[in-house]
């Protein structure tokens, strides 16, 4: 008991020394402090009918057991165009995995896994990169250029990834700064992966090769919400020309965070905007952590050249192992292996993110590269312990460890024992450097988790197979024409007209701005309800109701056309809108049956308040104030409804009590 309460002891103190703050709680100040700083590349696929360099089909996908045929690849690394090696592939073939990609014939052809060059790009999909580029303010390329990056883990059959810069050095404008972009890029779609485990990754192939774009931004946010507000203007943009595809998975962000004297940390493919702010301040302060880990180190070990790991072969029959563990030890014949680490006491229970220590950090790197499942270790710093501490002891005296010595020991297949032995040792040994390159898997929680070693230039090289495609000035211009309203206009024109700002988000991603002018400057509607109708309303609806694929949003405005020209109370459309979402092929009258309308003088409805008022005051229980109204309104509802103003019915009602 002692070892865990020290252990969740130190996890506590260093959380609190690094100044860890919750997110909830967190202020400006908080990451000032730390040095917060991060960046954004924003992946979305482009409404074509075609992939980017073959013609099959884009868009259509199929179930993970749907396939006509299996691919088996091993991928090996290639010289750069400076001959060397990019990091990222090597860490790649290190894990000796084998890749199987599952095809549909009906979306794959013999381009994708590169025995046949690429047609020539598809000029749809060219076009709306560049309409986007222009949008964000970019400078267009004078001459689009193909290029290659590698890619070892197998998410392309190739290997690269064909890729070409749009456009350069241009900003989105946030309602309260400016955000600098680096770039625009066209490149083709990856695979979706079905499963990982040990030495096989499997992937379907129907994504592979549809048209993207990424925008990538400068390190200008300073604070999580900024991050989220970024992408969510990139986002505005890319929809507010109607020509990228939504939903899951059609648009997806690599978000770069960075502490001071941190590095550039890659999260990659998150999926959902309102993770980013959580994801980016936990990675923060993981580097802010392990920059104490690296002080710690520094401060107990003079020499970090010359430090060097322990290690020994241990035999499971001489552990006293708990019986589940053992069987699955002998089941599967496990190697098992003890890690003496010089200096390294409390650094493994060292906090990094809530509910992680430093110890996770290198589980999860046996866990990736060398394709061993977690669990796959245990330590003398464990919270949730798998050998015991007798065995911990017997262990710690076979490798003759020193009080300020750290012990590790982990297991699996004997093939991955070299490999597993050379990751501990390179954590190990980053560790007194501070913060290594990564990429990093978001995880649901908030936390990530170790996904590759980050790519470096190394990975990119042109594309003998595809010539420049030069684009001239015209073409540009002709092209500028098209570009819609830019999300920052149309965010302060909304402000102007006085439209809560709660529909705001709503309203920009999914591209209904048209549809608000319309309604205002065309059909001279209230802004407010306006407003509501589209970011409250319809929202509600979207939410709560299967759409039919035959909806679209220029229905709207046509209903509120039907509603005016029948002279109708507008607020009959907000019964009508989920039958229309629904049906939208429905005539009108059809509508109004539907909602069973009928219609009423207001004569007619007003009539009835004299005896609705009789019933209540005979048979009230209430003693609310407004209960009456309330009482009286809630039977007039269905009659009033679209053939007088509820809110001038209530007034009619008044507030009079019993006598």
């Amino acid at each position: 008991m002692k070892k865990k309460s020290d252990a969740r002891r130190n996890y506590k103190q260093t959380l609190e020394f690094i100044g860890y703050v919750n997110f909830k709680d967190a202020t400006q100040a908080d990451y000032d402090r730390i040095g917060f700083m991060s960046g954004l590349e924003v992946h979305q696929q482009l409404k074509t009918d075609k992939k980017l360099f073959c013609r099959c089909p884009a868009g259509k996908y199929q179930n993970d057991d749907e396939y006509d045929a299996e691919v088996i690849r091993h991928m090996r690394p290639t010289l750069s165009e400076l001959g060397e090696y990019d990091g990222t592939a090597l860490m790649e073939f290190k894990t000796r995995k084998e890749i199987i990609y599952r095809i549909k014939n009906e979306t794959t052809c013999t381009y994708e896994v590169d025995d046949t060059p690429p047609f020539p790009l598809n000029r749809d999909a060219l076009e709306i990169a560049i309409e986007i580029s222009l949008l964000k303010k970019l400078n267009i390329v004078g001459e689009v250029h193909i290029t290659r990056k590698q890619y070892l883990d197998g998410s392309i059959p190739t290997g690269f990834q064909r890729t070409a810069i749009i456009g350069v050095e241009g900003e989105i404008e946030l309602p309260y700064k400016k955000i600098r972009l680096i770039q625009l890029s066209i490149e083709e779609d990856s695979c979706r992966e079905i499963s990982d485990v040990g030495h096989r990754r499997i992937y379907k192939t129907d994504r592979l090769g549809m048209p993207l774009i990424e925008t990538v931004t400068y390190p200008d946010m300073v604070n999580p919400k900024e991050v989220a507000d970024a992408c969510q203007f990139i986002r505005f943009l890319n929809r507010s020309t109607g020509k990228v595809l939504t939903g899951m998975g059609a648009a997806r962000q690599d978000v770069n965070v960075s502490c001071r004297g941190g590095t550039r940390i890659e999260i990659k493919g998150v999926p959902r905007i309102r993770q980013i702010p959580i994801l980016t301040h936990n990675e923060s302060f993981r580097q802010w952590a392990l920059l104490n880990v690296r002080s710690v180190l520094h401060s107990k070990i003079k020499k970090p050249e010359a430090w060097k790991m322990q290690s020994r072969r241990l035999d499971p029959e001489s552990l006293d192992l708990k019986p589940r563990f053992a069987r699955l030890v002998k089941e599967n014949d496990w190697h098992m292996y003890a890690i003496g680490l010089p200096g390294f006491r409390n650094i493994l229970s060292h906090f990094t993110q809530p509910g992680k220590v430093f110890a996770d950090e290198i589980s999860e790197r046996l866990k990736v590269i060398a394709c061993i499942e977690m669990p796959n270790m245990d330590h003398d710093e464990s919270l949730k312990p798998i050998l015991g501490e007798k065995n911990l002891a017997i262990i710690k005296k076979m490798l003759s460890a020193r009080s300020d010595d750290a012990l590790l020991v982990f297991w699996g297949p004997e093939e991955d024992m070299d490999t597993a032995l050379e990751t501990v040792e390179e954590r190990c040994k980053w560790a007194f450097e501070g913060v290594p390159n990564e990429t990093r898997k978001a995880m649901p929680d908030g936390t990530t988790i170790f996904e590759r070693v980050l790519p470096g230039a190394d990975r990119m090289y042109p594309d003998t197979d595809s010539a420049p495609i030069p684009l001239k000035d015209d073409y540009i211009d002709e092209l500028r024409k098209r570009i819609p309203v830019v999300s920052i206009n149309a965010y302060r024109q909304m402000q102007k007209w006085g439209i809560p700002e709660d529909t705001y988000e709503y309203i920009l991603k999914k591209d209904l701005f048209p549809v608000l002018e319309k309604l205002i400057t065309e059909m001279k509607e209230d802004p407010v309800f306006a407003g509501t109708l589209l970011g409250h309303r319809l929202k509600y609806i979207e939410g709560q109701f299967p759409a039919s694929k035959d909806f679209h949003y220029g229905l709207i405005t046509m209903l509120v056309k039907k509603i005016r020209k029948k002279k109708l109370d507008m607020a009959i459309i907000f019964e009508i809108m989920p039958v229309l979402y629904q049906h939208p092929k429905m005539d009108f009258d059809s509508l109004l049956i539907s909602v069973k309308y009928k219609q009423y003088s207001v004569k007619q409805i007003l009539e009835d308040i004299p005896f609705l008022e009789n019933k209540y005051c005979a048979i009230r229980k209430s003693k609310r104030s407004g209960a009456r109204t309330d009482w009286i309104m809630g039977h007039l509802r269905s009659k009033a409804l679209g053939n007088m103003s509820l809110q001038e019915l209530r007034k009619k009602v008044g507030e009079k009590g019993c006598r």
